[in-house]
């Protein structure tokens, strides 16, 4: 979770859709730190849910601008 929200706008698609991957795995890794009691922090886990919930947003935006500049 190393980029901020504006970090996030200056991306291509691609680059988002590669951001979420990794992003979503690091949301698996700290699951699974905190089953196993290994998280100290866990706001961490709440962090990394709202930075996949950005960039799904910037995604859905994208592919309705492009929906409705291919009108």
């Amino acid at each position: 979770m190393a980029r901020k929200k504006n970090d996030l706008a200056d991306l291509s698609l691609g680059e988002l859709i590669d951001e979420l991957k990794e992003t979503k795995q690091e949301a698996l890794n700290l699951r699974f730190r905190n089953a196993t009691g290994q998280l100290d922090n866990t706001a961490e886990i709440g962090k990394v849910r709202k930075q996949i919930a950005r960039i799904n947003t910037l995604i859905r935006e994208r592919e309705i601008a492009a929906a409705e500049a291919g009108q």
